[in-house]
Parts: structure tokens; sequence; C-alpha cells
């Protein structure tokens, strides 16, 4: 019995329906802006403003500038510029009205007084104001050669000769019981914890003066999260680090929570903040000095590293702390700063499962607990020692 040939029906292509979905959607939006549905709404009512002053600069003696971004959703008009209670002139830049997230430039004439704290108050269009307090009246660095060797030697100072001082206590850990050795390594995850626990607080302190549109605090958070996830993905695919690749990752996380230190170093120098400036400066040095225990803390068990690998490993610590001075100094951004931040404190954790992964192996092979009572004083030790040190600071 011959069958009959039935018609088969064409398969679609997968990009039609996975276009659907995206075509129906732009049908509904733009249905949704034609009709306007919200007008029945509407009334009466004042714009919804949102002005945000980035930075403030003193470039010479009777000037200000201040740097302005709208993060609201609709355009702001900048009408009168108040200092110290009284209506001043002032030139803005590109033009008084900023659409939504424009920045613009307002430049005052005004005879400040070096030292001495100003209120400067912009007032809208529709009458709303926003008040930026200046707690130091101080003339802003220029971006000179000596500016940036100023500012590169307190980066030096603060950060890189710290960590190496440090550093100098690895002939010292070469001597010691394998035991003692990991409670250093128990010692080095308590340092990194507290330095966690610090950078994440900085990101979010940074955080609040973001303006509300790019939502600080979700920045940080998924920065911590996406940095931290990048980083375990890469070592899962590399294996077991050798005890010089975890010193390398903890110099690197440590590098990044000293950018922070430096962009408030020089964010503090560059806006008179710092008035007992060598005292932060002093401060800053005996915080960080414990950091260089822990970046060699993982080489104390191997062959002698050559002197270039130290060097290194300082320099990728401390050096960070240059580039955060130069850019706290000169361009500071609390989006930009918080960000970065947030990348450093994922890191710091990502250094903290591999330091402790390394314990837990090492503990192994020694038939010895990873979580003994001699390693559980060097963590406790860890974060006291970075707790106290951090009095110097704040």
């Amino acid at each position: 019995m011959q069958q009959t040939p039935t018609a088969t029906t064409p398969e679609r292509p997968n990009w039609i329906l996975a276009l659907l979905p995206l075509v129906l959607l732009l049908a509904l939006v733009a249905a949704f802006l034609l009709l306007n549905p919200l007008s029945f709404f509407t009334g009466a009512f004042p714009p919804l403003e949102e002005l945000s002053v980035q930075r403030v600069v003193f470039p010479e003696n009777g000037r200000i500038q201040l740097e302005v971004i709208n993060g609201g959703p609709d355009p702001v008009s900048i009408a009168q510029v108040l200092v110290d209670d009284a209506y001043w002139q002032f030139e803005i830049a590109p033009g008084s009205t900023l659409k939504r997230l424009e920045q613009a430039t307002i430049d005052i004439p005004y005879p400040w007084v070096n030292g001495e704290p100003l209120v400067i108050t912009l007032i809208t269009g529709t009458g709303l104001t926003f008040e930026k307090v200046v707690e130091v009246a101080v003339e802003s660095p220029q971006g000179d050669t000596r500016t940036f060797v100023a500012y590169g030697l307190l980066g030096i100072y603060v950060g890189v000769i710290p960590v190496a001082l440090g550093m100098l206590w690895y002939p010292f850990l070469r001597q010691m019981d394998r035991k003692w050795l990991n409670a250093i390594l128990a010692l080095t995850i308590g340092l990194l914890v507290f330095l966690f626990v610090d950078t994440l607080l900085e990101a979010l302190e940074l955080a609040a003066e973001v303006p509300g549109v790019f939502q600080g605090v979700s920045l940080v958070v998924l920065g911590t999260l996406l940095s931290l996830g990048v980083l375990l993905a890469v070592g899962q695919r590399r294996g077991a680090r050798s005890p010089l690749e975890i010193s390398t990752l903890i110099a690197l996380g440590i590098g990044l929570h000293n950018l922070g230190e430096g962009l408030a170093i020089g964010a503090a120098f560059a806006t008179g903040a710092a008035a007992l400036g060598s005292f932060l400066v002093i401060g800053f040095t005996l915080h960080n000095i414990t950091e260089g225990i822990g970046i060699v803390a993982p080489l104390a068990k191997e062959e002698r590293p050559r002197l270039m690998t130290f060097v290194m490993l300082a320099l990728l610590a401390g050096g960070p702390a240059i580039l955060g001075t130069w850019i706290g100094s000169l361009a500071f951004s609390p989006f930009w700063a918080a960000l970065f931040l947030s990348i450093g404190a994922g890191a710091i954790l990502q250094v903290i499962w591999e330091v402790g992964k390394l314990l837990v192996r090492d503990a192994r092979q020694q038939n010895q607990p990873a979580l003994s009572w001699l390693n559980f004083a060097g963590l406790t030790a860890g974060i006291l020692i970075m707790y106290l040190t951090a009095f110097l600071v704040n």
C-alpha cells in the first residue's frame, strides 16, 4: 500500500524566538509613551530635583570652583549661589540648566580666607537649596611636576616603605617551627579580615556621597561580589597555587586596600582636612608595617626567593598608595573611589580563601587541626594588631 507524503511545517529560526519577547516589549513601551497614562496622575507638582556637588576646588586666591552633577530625573536650573549666607556672582559652564546626569563647573569669584570654613548653597529655579560645607579653605594642588613628585613621595612613605620594612621579618620567620609558621599564616588571615572590613566600610562611606542615580550601595555590594566571583573562577581553573603565587595575591589585595588609603591621604591634604598631616602619615606607616609580615609568611616554608621578588612584592602592595595620593589630590571622585574599593574588598576576600586553603592543606600534611588554639590565637592577634594601629589613622 503506497503512503501519501505529508507536508512538513518549516522550522522557525531560533533567533526569531529570541527576538519575539524583545519586539513585544518595545511595542509595549512605545504604546505607553504614546498613550501617556501617567498624565492622569500628574498635576501642578514641582519637578524632582537632585543636585550633587562632586568636588570643591580652590585654584587660586579669590576664586572657588564647584563640580556638580544632576543626579535626578528632571532638569535642574541653578539660579543663585550663596557663600556664607551672602548672594554671590558666579559663572557656570556649559550652562545653568543641567539635564539628567549632566555635569557643570561653577566658578565663583569669592575672596576666601585660607584656613577658614565655608558654606556654599546652590539655589535652583524652583527655590530648592543644596548645601556644601567646606571644612577648611586651602589652595588646591596644581597638576605640575612638583605636585606629582611631592604626592608620589608621600605615597612611597606611607605605602612602599612600611610594607618593605615588614618584609624584613622574613629571615626570622624562616627560623620558626612549622606550627608557629601556621600561626603566622593565621595571623595573616586576621590582618586580611580586618582589611576586608575596613575596605568595605570605606567603600560604603563613599557610596553615601555618590549621586542617587548611580546607586552607590548596590555598586559596592555588586562590585565586591563580582570581583570575588571572577577571582575564584580563575583560581579554580589554575588548581592549587604555589606559595609565591599566594604571596603575590596577598600583595595584590593589600595593594588595592592601600589604593584607598592613598585616596584618603591625597584628598585630605588637598582639601586642608589633614591639619595633623604628619600624625596621619605616621599612623598609616605604623598601620601598614604589619602587612609586610603577611606577604612573606607563605614564602617562609620555601626556598629563599631572589631579592627582586621581594622588591616586586613590596611595589605591588605599596605602589597603589602612590597612585591613590595622585588621584585623591587632583581628581577625586566618590563614584570611582567606591568602585575601586569594592573591587579591592572582593580581592581581599579571595586572598583570605587562598591563604585559608594553604593553612588547611599544611595542617593535614602534619596531621594537625587547622583551627588549633595556637592558630586561633594568631588569627585573633592579626585582627587586634590592625584594630589597635587603626586608632592612629582614625
